[in-house]
């Protein structure tokens, strides 16, 4: 059965442009749901240079990617919006009344009035690592994300990669596997420093294993895998796996977008400079995936467009209703939607 999910708004990317956008819809009281292929928000900035400096965000001189991040999650906290992670959108369906049906394929159906996409350059899609025959096991007993770790529950589990998700998944589903076994090409690491330490513990309690190598052959039958071939520098290693979780980094693409139906610019979506709309009303798009005559791919220009795109997501989703612009250091009721009055 597929789960459904009813909202004003559904926000298809959890980057900077996308986590502003719910600020300015929710001084507007319309409810938004993220869907992000992800697994956490921030987009690029949290994922590919959450320590790198940006020097042009107003008001800050110099800040991280991360941080940025997370004061945009502090500054939307009072609405509360929704999230959705390791999704991706697969279909966006007009309905006879104007409103949306979204898929994804976590068999999930959101109904919204708008749709917002700030999916940056497109969607990350993640990178399959070069072992013949691994796509047969795709999505069966190789997986590129973790939707439900009761799916891992009592697996052989080998996980491959130094970063912070590779990391992250080792420790969190390390109770509930039958086996775990790390894999890195070497033994230097890219995740927290507190998940490393974390994960030699586990290591030297024998909880887990960690082994230097790389992936070379899969074993199995009809998508089922029963041992992972790995080449380490103390010679070629069968070890038992069920299940296996490459974490070998992401690649943009504009992926299912293209097929939406939206006028397109050379991977860019076409909208307005009065509403950010798309050539399909009620479809919005903001930040690096649209395309205008003068336009910069900047966040504070996704923060700009955020802004008025949500006046024109206010008139969709409660037509008629007389909207009073306000000030946020002036008005006392927005004041209250923010916890500050």
């Amino acid at each position: 059965m597929s789960t459904e999910i009813t909202t004003d708004v559904v926000v298809i990317g959890a980057g900077p442009c996308g986590l502003f956008a719910a600020f300015e819809l929710g001084l507007l009281d319309l409810k938004c749901h993220f869907i992000d292929i992800l697994d956490r928000a921030g987009g690029q900035c949290a994922e590919l240079y959450p320590e790198k400096p940006i020097y042009d965000i107003p008001g800050f001189p110099v800040v991280t990617g991360q941080q940025l991040t997370d004061n945009l999650m502090a500054q939307i906290a009072p609405f509360s919006p929704e999230f959705h992670f390791n999704r991706m959108v697969n279909s966006i369906v007009k309905q006879d009344d104007g409103s949306f049906d979204l898929t994804t394929d976590a068999d999930e159906v959101f109904h919204a009035k708008v749709v917002v996409i700030a999916a940056g350059g497109g969607s990350f899609q993640p990178k399959r690592p070069p072992v013949d025959g691994i796509e047969a096991y795709e999505n069966k007993s190789v997986f590129y994300s973790v939707r439900k770790m009761d799916d891992f529950r009592g697996q052989d589990v080998v996980i491959v990669g130094g970063g912070d998700s590779a990391l992250d998944w080792t420790l969190n589903l390390q109770p509930i596997v039958n086996s775990l076994t790390l894999v890195h090409r070497r033994a230097v690491f890219k995740a927290a420093p507190a998940s490393v330490n974390k994960m030699q513990e586990l290591v030297a309690e024998g909880k887990i294993n960690f082994l230097t190598g790389q992936i070379g052959k899969l074993d199995g039958a009809d998508g089922q895998l029963t041992h992972v071939h790995l080449t380490t520098d103390a010679g070629d290693l069968a070890v038992p796996a069920t299940r296996l979780l490459p974490f070998f980094g992401l690649t943009m693409k504009l992926g299912p977008v293209a097929d939406w139906g939206l006028e397109l610019n050379d991977n860019t979506i076409v909208v307005d400079t009065e509403k950010f709309q798309t050539s399909v009303p009620g479809i919005f798009a903001i930040g690096d995936i649209n395309a205008y005559p003068g336009k910069l791919k900047l966040i504070l220009s996704g923060f700009h467009e955020a802004a008025l795109m949500a006046q024109a997501a206010k008139a969709i989703v409660a037509p008629g209703e007389r909207v009073v612009f306000q000030y946020t250091t002036s008005s006392t009721k927005l004041q209250k939607k923010l916890g500050v009055a």
